[in-house]
């Protein structure tokens, strides 16, 4: 029931501008540590020192409260474990970042649509014509129903707020270390690679759940299927093509292609067969996806918890 609990927390409340959200504490963290040692001479292993660093307080921490919590009653402690795994989920924030998107296409305001879309995406946007701004945040939304969303419930799932919450320490050390630029490509190599092994089976169990939940939006979740099965391994990351190419395949679209950042091009292989050109409407349509996939996911997760 806290996983159920968490979930329609996140649905009500969000991410609230001044909540003291958890990832952000272990954010802090990761930039003290991070100054630390990133000054030492071999940056993959001081690199593997910070992961183990953030990830082993984080999960120590998490489970402390949870065992206090739990002393002072099971109402508190169910209270406390739903409230941090609400935390580690982001299905309204995903759904409302992505909207303000498409309601400023809608608009006819690509400005705004390219400032919204900069505040969710790492890619440069300054340029992005219409169907580019429409396409990083269609890719936003399908990336997002892996890291966050289905990734944190499977770790909850499996181990409780705890577990949850060191799954989010791996996420927040990738975005923020993770990179192949000159100061990262050694010193973030753990956390990008780690942040790939955590997301490699929900983002597996993706590739089943989202065709699943086309079909009950009644889109072409035939065609989402198909586009998985040929096209999964046309992403930079070992995961991220999966929901890119199910929700490509099911609003018969193409994603993927040329992205700039910080004003340099980065050529991905494209995702989907070229059909229609992505529109607007495609940002709603993905986000409709989104939140039958994640209340798909929670059902299963109550089912086996």
């Amino acid at each position: 029931m806290t996983i159920l609990f968490a979930y329609i927390l996140d649905l009500i409340v969000g991410d609230p501008e001044k909540f003291y959200h958890p990832v952000r504490g272990i954010g802090y963290f990761v930039s003290y540590f991070e100054e630390i040692l990133i000054e030492f001479p071999i940056k993959k292993v001081s690199g593997m020192i910070l992961v183990a660093i953030v990830m082993g307080v984080t999960y120590i921490i998490t489970f402390l409260i949870v065992k206090i919590a739990y002393i002072l009653g099971d109402i508190i402690g169910f209270f406390v474990s739903s409230v941090l795994i609400f935390t580690c989920i982001s299905v309204r924030s995903l759904y409302q970042e992505s909207m303000k998107v498409y309601y400023h296409l809608r608009d006819g305001d690509e400005d705004k649509a390219r400032k919204s879309l900069s505040m969710i995406v790492g890619r440069d946007t300054l340029d992005l014509d219409r169907e580019g701004i429409t396409r990083g945040a269609v890719e936003t939304v399908a990336e997002g129903i892996v890291d966050g969303i289905l990734s944190p419930l499977f770790y909850a799932v499996i181990g409780g707020a705890p577990l949850a919450m060191a799954y989010k320490a791996v996420n927040t050390l990738d975005s923020m270390v993770g990179y192949k630029n000159d100061r990262y490509i050694d010193f973030g190599w753990a956390s990008a690679r780690l942040d790939d092994i955590a997301n490699f089976i929900p983002a597996r169990i993706a590739g089943m759940v989202i065709p699943l939940a086309v079909a009950l939006c009644g889109k072409n979740w035939i065609g989402s299927f198909a586009v998985i099965w040929n096209d999964r391994g046309n992403h930079p990351s070992p995961n991220s093509g999966i929901p890119e190419a199910a929700i490509a395949g099911a609003l018969g679209v193409r994603l993927g292609g040329v992205s700039y950042y910080g004003g340099k091009p980065a050529q991905k292989p494209f995702i989907g067969e070229e059909g229609k050109g992505v529109m607007p409407e495609d940002i709603y349509r993905a986000n409709s996806i989104m939140l039958t996939t994640s209340a798909m996911v929670v059902l299963f997760g109550m089912i086996l918890s």
